[in-house]
């Protein structure tokens, strides 16, 4: 009998049980779906992240406080609080680093900011008077604070666009009062929209002088980051060493090995978030795969079901001179096909579903692409495939090793 019969008789056989090899298929349908969702959702996921980091600049050096592996996350990822970063580190590399344009420090809070009867849950930042030139923000009504404002611990705030909306509505904030915590802050300027920025929005945030954050609200003398801006790109390696020789020298550190706190350009940031990420997308998706042993034991189970029932068939083609090769190629091509079937119509739900998490985040405001690679694809079906023949091998082998006698007699 030629391959292109036997694949013929395989076709009628799934064809003859409809609904059984729907069933048997489903485990193989859901766990290549949920493979391909997880590694498509988990790459859309990365894109948001990247293009969140490339939004805030190429020429940014971002210092956290606190030591950190190369590839690893910064210790404030853990929760972990460090008070080794002082303003006055941020004032040295202005003045030692040459390659530096501004340099931006900052403390923050979480805190209800009220204005009359209104009140709105926001972040405030302390920061410095050459926070715009840092991060390129623009003022679209009054202004930034100045050099001598923020150095004199002033009642002084900015808002960002969204929450300049929430608490005033239409009416003019310049000039009023808004309460965070129990101190009043007098509103001089709103930011122009700016749209999320770094896994932040600062159109929900309001800006305070540094020192009016630090004394007023959080009671604190150190910093949550420095945020530095070098004057062109190429520039940025060298800025980065300038920057930790000059912290070294400052915090008294003689080996890097104890350095107290972590520089990291976009470069570092992108290496680190990509190690992170990819760790834990592929293994959610090895977790997902795991369903898809699920759908193997059912495809052997099903497959000695069948062998069971057409047991009568299998006497009488061996009887009248039917090869075991051939019965075994029959059984276990109907397991490939099965699973191969499943494992395409899994790839198509996969794809279909994670569109429409692309869809409705796009949807939302986010950068989130909808990728769907031809590896993953092509993995997948193969995997489909491969299940199919290591599952369904056994009962294939049980089928064409019947006696033809014991199999005829067979009720």
């Amino acid at each position: 009998m030629n391959f292109s019969n036997i694949i013929h008789l395989s076709l009628v056989s799934l064809r003859s049980n409809k609904t059984r090899s729907a069933l048997t298929g489903l485990g193989i349908v859901i766990g290549i779906a949920s493979v391909i969702i997880i590694i498509s959702v988990g790459a859309g996921a990365q894109s948001l992240i990247f293009s969140q980091i490339e939004k805030v600049g190429s020429n940014l050096v971002g210092i956290l406080p606190g030591a950190a592996k190369k590839d690893g996350p910064p210790a404030i990822a853990f929760g972990i609080t460090v008070t080794t970063l002082k303003t006055a580190d941020a004032e040295a590399i202005l003045k030692r680093v040459p390659e530096v344009a501004a340099v931006a420090a900052f403390v923050q809070g979480n805190e209800t900011v009220s204005w009359q009867n209104q009140k709105v849950a926001a972040t405030f930042l302390g920061t410095l008077a050459s926070y715009t030139s840092v991060e390129d923000a623009t003022i679209l009504n009054g202004r930034f604070f100045t050099e001598s404002e923020e150095k004199s611990v002033t009642r002084v705030a900015v808002l960002g666009s969204k929450i300049a909306q929430d608490l005033f509505s239409d009416q003019d904030p310049l000039g009023q009062q808004i309460k965070i915590k129990r101190e009043s802050f007098e509103v001089i300027g709103v930011f122009k929209e700016r749209g999320s920025v770094g896994f932040q929005s600062p159109d929900s945030q309001v800006f305070i002088p540094l020192l009016s954050g630090q004394k007023l609200l959080l009671g604190i003398n150190y910093l949550n980051l420095i945020r530095v801006k070098v004057r062109r790109s190429e520039e940025v390696p060298q800025a980065v060493e300038s920057i930790k020789e000059v912290l070294r020298q400052r915090h008294n550190i003689q080996n890097p090995n104890n350095d107290d706190f972590d520089v990291r350009n976009q470069a570092e940031a992108l290496a680190a978030l990509t190690t992170i990420t990819n760790a834990l997308k592929f293994f959610l998706a090895a977790i997902a795969a795991i369903s898809l042993l699920v759908g193997g034991v059912g495809i052997m189970n099903i497959m000695y079901v069948a062998v069971t029932e057409r047991t009568r068939e299998i006497g009488l083609r061996k009887a009248v001179g039917a090869q075991e090769e051939t019965i075994l190629k029959q059984f276990l091509i109907e397991a490939v096909m099965l699973t191969f079937l499943a494992g395409v119509i899994g790839v198509l739900l996969g794809a279909a579903v994670s569109g429409l998490v692309a869809l409705m985040a796009d949807y939302l405001g986010y950068a989130w692409k909808f990728i769907v690679s031809p590896v993953s694809i092509m993995v997948s079906v193969a995997m489909a495939a491969g299940i199919g023949i290591v599952f369904g091998y056994f009962p294939a082998k049980r089928a064409a090793h019947l006696d033809p006698i014991e199999a005829l007699r067979y009720e």
